[in-house]
């Protein structure tokens, strides 16, 4: 950083060449004058945490499900619209130039801290804990640039644009190996719990290594840790799955680790746009995807009434959305209360069912978005661990103690290795509805070129649209446009041009 002359240095200078240049200034922070004390290494690890709450991260992951089966979007919220039409571009989609960037804004500050607060006078202990909480998000902003882009340049110094300004593309292997080191080193020196609320423990690690590691379909890897998150019994289901998304039940039992919003700070809009502007809205897809309560598929169920199709349905069903008939903010929700589908989402805002309820001003909603909880983390753990040894007895519990929370039968006893895969594929769905990780499912298992082809019904079946997935592009982004032109190294994904 280059130094300031302030005022009175240049006073000084004119008044006398004997007096020395003033680059030390009073008024403001240089580089070479910041990373003096504790509190100044705090308030950097708060601006890292801040850079989560960048409207292209967390503000609202949602809207990434309107590029899946789960959801629609008449407006392109969110660039989903683009994306699950196959139309979106390296210049087109607002969220695919913007992720990008957020994700270096994190990562460098990031960076920043972990070159400087090795100097700070602090207490040690307190300095390792800074510097792992620093790791661990250095490695969730990289693992979302890895899981959209592939491999991406792997920046680990302060930002300095002369160096790094032309650096070309690490491979996805390289940027994973950096993750899974963050994590690694990040787990020792983090605390099982802490009293502050969305900062880094051991369970956020772990969970962010078995993430990477699953999406990587490196199922040993993934299993085990999964598996140290369960063995610490550090974290368990909240019993009650509408209140776990409730505003007043905030750092419940089952958050391992969320991105803390607060009005008129930190906002974001999801309630709004999922219910007054129906901007993410479900689709019948995923409401018939949902089993009776007997545990069967709609199909198979005595249970089943044609005249009433979504009764008796997993209790899941009435707590993640809204449909024609229910009762919904003190009000029985008709066919066109939710005008783009029919059907609107309730898990994400802060509205119930008996009570009319009120919106912070401007649309806002601070609501905190959970990165990780413990039910992912079962369905993880199932997941790697059916992959590695088949449908062992933990790959049962891991799924019955989520079946018990939703008050549905267990999961059939003696099925095969590829029946399980199947059972766990439709827990993730159906547990994790409306959270935006379905996205990065359908891409990770290879069936999005088969669920997102074909056209989109909304509750009275009629049609609204289609979607398109070019399989031999579509698995990953683009580099943005702008991005290329500012840097000629960087070598464009397969099928989006130069």
């Amino acid at each position: 950083m280059k130094p300031y002359i302030t005022l009175a240095g240049l006073a000084l200078m004119l008044g006398s060449c004997s007096d020395f240049l003033n680059v030390n200034p009073t008024d403001r922070y240089t580089q070479t004058t910041y990373w003096k004390t504790r509190e100044q290494a705090e308030a950097a690890l708060f601006g890292t945490y801040n850079a989560l709450t960048n409207g292209n991260l967390y503000a609202d992951p949602v809207s990434m499900e309107a590029a899946t089966p789960n959801h629609y979007t008449y407006n392109n919220t969110g660039g989903a619209g683009f994306i699950a039409q196959g139309i979106h571009d390296a210049a087109n989609d607002g969220i695919i130039n913007n992720k990008w960037g957020a994700c270096y804004v994190g990562i460098g500050r990031a960076n920043t801290l972990l070159d400087n607060i090795g100097a700070i006078q602090m207490d040690e202990a307190l300095k390792k804990r800074y510097t792992a909480e620093a790791k661990f998000l250095r490695a969730l902003f990289y693992q979302n640039l890895l899981v959209h882009y592939g491999g991406v340049p792997l920046i680990l110094e302060t930002p300095n644009a002369e160096k790094q300004g032309n650096l070309p593309r690490n491979s996805a292997a390289e940027v994973q190996a950096q993750i899974i080191k963050d994590c690694d080193e990040a787990v020792v020196d983090l605390p099982l719990t802490i009293d502050s609320k969305g900062k880094a423990t051991k369970g956020a690690a772990y969970a962010l290594k078995a993430r990477t590691l699953l999406y990587a379909s490196q199922w040993e890897g993934a299993a085990a840790a999964a598996k140290a998150i369960i063995d610490a019994k550090t974290f368990s289901l909240y019993p009650d799955y509408r209140e776990l998304f409730q505003l007043d039940k905030e750092g419940n039992s089952e958050v391992i680790f969320d991105v803390q919003f607060k009005y008129p700070e930190f906002t974001h809009n999801m309630d709004i746009n999922l219910t007054d502007f129906n901007s993410t809205a479900p689709l019948p897809d995923l409401l018939n995807d949902y089993y009776m309560k007997d545990g069967l598929p709609a199909n198979k169920s005595p249970l089943f009434d044609p005249k009433a199709p979504y009764a008796n349905r997993d209790p899941r069903l009435s707590q993640t959305v809204i449909i024609p008939g229910s009762t919904f903010r003190a009000k029985v929700v008709t066919p066109t209360t939710f005008g783009f589908t029919g059907i609107g989402q309730k898990k994400y805002t802060v509205y119930k069912d008996n009570e009319v309820g009120t919106t912070i001003p401007g649309g806002q909603s601070q609501i905190n978005y959970m990165v990780f909880r413990y039910a992912d983390v079962l369905l993880m753990y199932a997941e790697a661990q059916n992959e590695v040894a088949g449908p062992d007895q933990s790959v049962y519990d891991a799924l019955n103690l989520i079946r018990k929370r939703a008050v549905m039968p267990d999961v059939a006893k003696g099925l095969t290795k590829e029946q399980m895969r199947a059972e766990i594929r439709h827990e993730r769905r159906i547990e994790l509805a409306g959270e935006g990780l379905y996205y990065h499912d359908i891409r990770r298992w290879r069936t999005a070129e088969v669920v997102m082809n074909g056209d989109i019904f909304n509750f009275d079946g009629k049609k609204i649209g289609s979607r398109k997935f070019n399989k031999d592009r579509d698995y990953l982004w683009p580099i943005p446009t702008i991005v290329t032109q500012l840097n000629s190294a960087l070598e464009q994904n397969p099928g989006y041009g130069k």
